[in-house]
C-alpha cells in the first residue's frame, strides 16, 4: 500500500491586524489581560471570502507542489465557517482553482477539520482511491463573531492554508494517527444562531450567541491532546524523543505549554503561531506548517506531531514523516485583491450592523436557549 506524502504547501493570511489594542476600543480589556491569559497579542481580519482565502492558499500549495490544477483529483475542505450552508465550499474552491476533474468535499470537526481531513485524504490515496488531493483548512470567524462577548472575541482570527498529497512508495505523510470525540462535552463550546435549529423560528437568523466554558475547555483540550498524542504515538511505536517538531492547535498558550509538558516534550520543539494569530480554528495547524517551513524548522525526513482540540469536542493528534524536499518546486502569482480598510474598522462595522438589524427587527429575539433542545 502506498503513503501520501505530503508534496505541497501554501498559505494566505489576510494583511488586516486587529491588535489587543484595538479590541481595548470597545471591550473592557487590555494588552495584559489578552497576553496574560491566551498568550495573543493580534490576530487577521478578512477582507475577502473563506473560499478566497482557500483558493490563494490552494494555488501556492499546487504550484509548490509542481501539480497542475487540472491533474488534481480530490479537495478536501476543513472547515467550521463557510460561505454558504449549500453548495459545498470545496466545490468553491474547485471552480477559482480551475481543477475541474478534483472531487470536492468539506469537512466540520471545527478546530480539528484540517487534520481529520487530512486523514481522510491520506486514507483515499494510499487505498488508490485518488492519486493526489488538496487539504484545506480554512476559517473565516470575524462575520460571526459575538463582537460584545469578552471571552470569545479576543481569542480567534481568519486565515488559510493547504497541503498537497500525492502517492509516494516511501515511508511518508501520516504515519499513525489517532481521532476522538468527548462529545459528552459538547455543549461547553457552541455557536447559537446559525443552522436549520434557528432559521425561520424567531430567533435572529445569523445573531450569534457563544457559549463558552473557558476553564471546561481548558480542560479537556489539555486531556484530549495529551491522550491522543500518547495513542498516536504508541500506534507508531514511537517514542517522544524522536519527535523532531510539534505543530499543534494554536487555541492557547497555556493549553499548549501544558500538553508540551504533560507529553514529555521540551518547549523548544514546538512552533508557536498564537501570539500573531490568535486561534485561526481549522487553520491554525496548516498555517503553523508553512510557516515551519518558511522558517526553515522542517528538515528533510523530520517526524512532526499535530495534537488538536475543537468544538464537538474533537480531538486527534498525527505523526507525520516529512520527505525529503523542504522547497516549493514552484511559485504561484495567486494574491488578494488589496484590502482598503483597517481590521478594526471592518470589525466595527459588524457590530453596527448586528445593532442595526437588532434595532430594525424588534419582533425576533435573540436566541435564549434551554440546555435539553435548541429553542426554549
Amino acid at each position: 500500500m502506498p503513503y501520501a506524502a505530503i508534496t505541497g504547501w501554501g498559505k494566505c493570511m489576510p494583511p488586516a491586524v486587529l491588535t489587543n489594542a484595538d479590541i481595548a476600543t470597545f471591550l473592557d480589556t487590555s494588552d495584559e489581560w489578552i497576553v496574560t491569559r491566551t498568550g495573543m497579542r493580534e490576530r487577521r481580519i478578512s477582507h475577502v471570502p473563506a473560499t478566497d482565502l482557500a483558493a490563494v492558499a490552494g494555488a501556492r500549495a499546487l504550484a509548490c507542489a509542481g501539480l497542475d490544477p487540472a491533474d488534481l483529483d480530490l479537495i478536501v475542505y476543513g472547515s467550521c465557517s463557510y460561505d454558504e450552508q449549500v453548495p459545498n465550499s470545496a466545490s468553491g474552491v474547485q471552480v477559482l482553482l480551475g481543477a475541474a476533474n478534483a472531487g470536492a468535499m468539506d469537512i466540520n470537526t471545527a478546530c480539528t477539520s484540517f487534520l481529520y481531513g487530512l486523514s481522510s485524504a491520506s486514507a483515499l490515496v494510499r487505498t488508490g482511491v485518488v492519486r493526489n488531493a488538496l487539504v484545506l483548512g480554512v476559517e473565516l470567524i470575524s462575520p460571526y463573531m459575538d463582537w460584545s462577548n469578552r471571552n470569545v472575541a479576543v481569542l480567534f482570527g481568519d486565515g488559510a492554508a493547504a497541503v498537497v498529497l500525492q502517492a509516494s512508495g516511501r515511508e511518508e505523510g501520516v504515519l499513525a494517527e489517532h481521532l476522538g470525540c468527548h462529545a459528552d462535552a459538547r455543549q461547553v463550546l457552541r455557536i447559537r444562531g446559525m443552522g436549520c435549529s434557528y432559521a425561520n423560528r424567531g430567533v435572529l437568523y445569523g445573531h450569534t450567541q457563544w457559549d463558552f466554558d473557558g476553564q471546561e475547555i481548558f480542560r479537556r483540550a489539555v486531556k484530549g491532546m495529551t491522550q491522543a498524542t500518547a495513542r498516536a504515538l504508541a500506534k507508531g511505536n514511537i517514542d517522544a524523543g524522536a519527535i523532531d517538531l510539534v505543530i499543534p492547535h494554536q487555541a492557547n498558550m497555556r493549553i499548549i505549554e501544558s500538553v508540551a509538558k504533560l507529553a514529555h516534550i521540551p518547549m523548544d520543539k514546538v512552533f508557536l503561531t498564537v501570539e500573531r494569530y490568535a486561534n485561526m480554528s481549522a487553520a491554525t495547524v496548516p498555517v503553523a506548517l508553512v510557516e515551519a517551513l518558511e522558517a526553515g524548522r522542517v528538515r528533510p525526513g523530520a517526524l512532526l506531531l499535530t495534537p488538536a482540540f475543537g468544538a464537538g469536542l474533537t480531538l486527534c493528534s498525527h505523526v507525520i514523516r516529512w520527505g525529503e524536499r523542504v522547497t516549493p518546486l514552484g511559485t504561484s502569482t495567486a494574491a488578494l485583491p488589496p484590502c482598503t480598510r483597517s481590521a478594526l474598522e471592518m470589525v466595527n462595522d459588524y457590530r453596527a450592523l448586528a445593532a442595526r438589524r437588532a434595532e430594525s427587527e424588534p419582533g425576533l429575539r435573540a436566541p435564549r436557549f434551554a440546555e435539553s433542545g435548541p429553542l426554549a
